[in-house]
């Protein structure tokens, strides 16, 4: 199934990051630390700007700093792949920014009493985790897990416009986002499961139930 954010999306999105990618690996700057840089910069605009109720512009600096997630790979393939301390740092740091992303949407929302907002937002960080856990186990399982309608950046994207619109007064609109964002979330959770569940049949052996 076809993900929110669309193939040729990403794709137009690479087209732009690779300029970047080659300067930054010219100036002798590894993938590392443009993970580590990303994602200190989504927890600058998570925890220093959305927690303080100044939506527009933490969403703004989240978005901006996860786009790293294209940056850093790209830099990764250009210098001849990914490590594999790179892969689990860049997996370890995306969880510690969204982990911080909803925990401040979260934050905020209960500033507001907003205890359906809340629920809301703690849904989402479980949810969230458990998509990427989903497709962490998959494979260390040697299966493949690369679908869902929402990944990473979907889930960013929702909640930052989501941010955007309320801290521009459309008041109900993080909510909104934050419940569609769980069900989708929750949705991709049972698509990666079921497409587990078919490979973990294919591949086991004949006559075991």
């Amino acid at each position: 199934m076809a993900k929110i954010f669309q193939v040729s999306a990403r794709a137009g999105m690479t087209r732009v990051v690779e300029p970047i990618a080659r300067a930054l690996l010219r100036a002798g700057v590894t993938p590392n630390v443009v993970t580590v840089a990303g994602t200190v910069g989504v927890l600058v605009g998570a925890l220093g700007f959305g927690a303080r109720g100044h939506l527009v512009a933490g969403a703004l600096i989240v978005t901006l700093f996860a786009l790293t997630d294209l940056l850093d790979g790209t830099m990764a393939r250009m210098s001849g792949g990914s490590t594999r301390f790179g892969a689990f740092l860049d997996s370890s740091m995306d969880r510690v920014a969204d982990s911080a992303v909803f925990g401040a949407v979260a934050y905020w929302l209960a500033t507001q009493n907003d205890h359906s907002g809340v629920a809301a937002a703690l849904l989402c960080l479980a949810a969230g985790g458990l998509v990427s856990y989903v497709k962490a186990r998959a494979e260390g399982l040697g299966m493949t897990c690369n679908v869902g309608i929402a990944e990473r950046t979907e889930r960013l994207l929702i909640v930052g416009v989501g941010g955007i619109l309320t801290g521009v007064g459309v008041k109900p609109a993080l909510e909104i986002a934050l419940w569609l964002l769980a069900a989708i979330s929750i949705f991709t959770v049972g698509q990666r499961m079921a497409h587990v569940y078919r490979q973990a049949q294919q591949l086991q052996p004949d006559g075991q139930a």
